[in-house]
């Protein structure tokens, strides 16, 4: 099939390579000339695992085109995507206009049947109103080609997102004709040979289902931090808390864990727009405030646990903080709204020496706090603790895992660690002399499980420091 892709941004660019690589004729288009000129030199704007092998391969091969404007591309298409950037306005809601002007182009340069697909999370209604613009602008041109419409909603996770569009676990298609249905089961069927995945339902339903998706998944991220915050006040451990609700069939063990709050493109900003759809309709969103009220407070976490461990040694200020990860996310270089921006802007408010360091983010946090006179970039995860009084860990790659704690501590000034994502245990960090804080475990201080092995040949219940933790059956991990 011909197939045109409006936007070069995430969503388009995974899409545009997925379907190129299945043997379709792809075109991508995009009104930002120097991101088409450098995507046609395989320079990708952006991480994604795979992402940037697949362009090359693709364009070598003359299936994936780069296009900057609207000339002969639509003309072309038997198959219009619009995968345009929906921003958040002020109040919340989305601002629609990159897709209100993808589809005015469209109408402007329609000639023969084409269905066009919305892949933009948008408010309900949006992929009727793309219909309305385009034969509006048809009308004004004197012409009226047949065309269709269809929503189709993406569900990539940055990190896996060519998996995600290779081996899908489902595909929610929202039509209103039987023949868009068919036509659209044909292009993804090679997405979905093991076994069925696609869901067809109106319109309406599917821009609902990307909107649903979302909050469910962002409430029980927000749920769990809400019940490890009273975990840390009762004594109990989130750890073993997930493990026995997780076993319930009927919640499962996804999403279960505790941190430092949620962030990236989807989730802040889609409650944000879900909260605002329901007000317009004149509904309280009373969970979903709470969901996003709760993620705004998750974020604070660390700084508070920071703020205190250091109030009784004259407070944050001058204190050099090394901070692990800065994408909100492993596996990509994506800062939007990463919980480690909220916690730099706090400590740096609090005078504090910041060491920082990311795989892959640094660029893009440079270009933010590189002016920044107590803000220093290092080039590795052991460098950034050099001299430090304390670690934060917020986003948890893979190579944080396996450090060599014993050279870390060495080379610090203080050994307090801040696992913002529980990748470490209580029980290995406090003997190995760090100050450990987790996200809703038991604090103990440095050394404490070390020195109960010692003294009690592995009887650890009755020597913790915590009195909250007599009762308890942890064993510091």
């Amino acid at each position: 099939m011909e197939i045109v892709v409006i936007g070069v941004g995430y969503v388009g660019l995974v899409t545009g390579a997925c379907f190129a690589e299945m043997g379709h004729q792809v075109t991508c288009l995009d009104v930002n000339r120097q991101k088409i000129d450098l995507l046609k030199k395989n320079t990708v704007p952006f991480y994604e695992p795979g992402l940037e092998e697949l362009i090359y391969r693709n364009q070598k091969a003359k299936r994936l085109l780069f296009q900057a404007g609207y000339d002969e591309g639509i003309a072309q298409a038997s198959i219009c995507f619009i995968t345009v950037d929906t921003p958040s306005k002020q109040d919340g809601s989305v601002d629609v206009s990159f897709i209100e002007s993808a589809a005015c182009s469209i109408g402007e340069h329609l000639t023969d049947y084409t269905i066009v697909v919305n892949k933009s999370t948008a408010p309900v209604g949006t992929t009727q109103n793309i219909k309305k613009l385009i034969r509006k602008k048809l009308q004004c041109r004197g012409i009226e080609p047949h065309f269709d419409i269809a929503s189709n909603p993406e569900f990539l996770k940055e990190g896996s997102a060519v998996g995600d569009t290779m081996k899908p676990d489902r595909i929610i298609i929202g039509v209103d004709s039987e023949k868009v249905s068919l036509t659209l089961k044909e292009l993804y069927a090679p997405f979905n040979m093991n076994h069925n995945r696609i869901l067809i339902m109106d319109l309406l339903s599917a821009e609902m289902t990307k909107y649903a998706s979302n909050a469910m998944l962002a409430t029980r991220i927000s749920l769990m931090n809400e019940i490890a915050r009273l975990c840390e006040k009762t004594g109990a451990n989130i750890n073993d808390v997930r493990h026995g609700i997780g076993a319930d069939s009927r919640i499962g063990y996804h999403f279960l864990y505790a941190g430092a709050g949620y962030g990236g493109s989807c989730f802040p900003k889609d409650i944000r727009a879900f909260i605002a759809l329901a007000q317009r309709e004149k509904e309280d969103p009373m969970i979903l405030k709470a969901v996003h009220e709760t993620n705004e407070r998750q974020k604070r976490l660390l700084g508070e646990k920071i703020t205190a461990h250091f109030a009784k040694s004259g407070g944050v200020w001058n204190k050099a903080i090394a901070i692990w990860g800065l994408s909100f996310k492993p596996n990509t270089d994506d800062i939007r709204e990463a919980p480690a921006l909220d916690l730099i802007e706090l400590l740096l408010h609090k005078k504090a020496i910041l060491r920082l360091f990311d795989p892959l983010a640094m660029p893009k946090v440079k270009k933010l706090f590189g002016k920044k006179q107590n803000v220093h970039f290092c080039p590795n995860e052991y460098h950034a603790a050099e001299r430090a009084d304390a670690i934060v860990l917020i986003t948890e790659w893979k190579q944080f895992r396996f450090v060599n704690l014993k050279k870390i501590l060495s080379n610090m000034r203080g050994n307090a660690f801040f696992d913002g994502r529980n990748q470490y245990t209580a029980k290995e960090m406090t003997a190995k002399g760090f100050h450990y804080y987790g996200v809703g475990i038991p604090h103990l201080p440095a050394g404490a499980c070390l020195q109960k092995l010692k003294t009690t040949g592995g009887q650890l219940m009755e020597h913790y420091e915590d009195p909250r933790l007599a009762y308890s059956p942890f064993r510091c991990d």
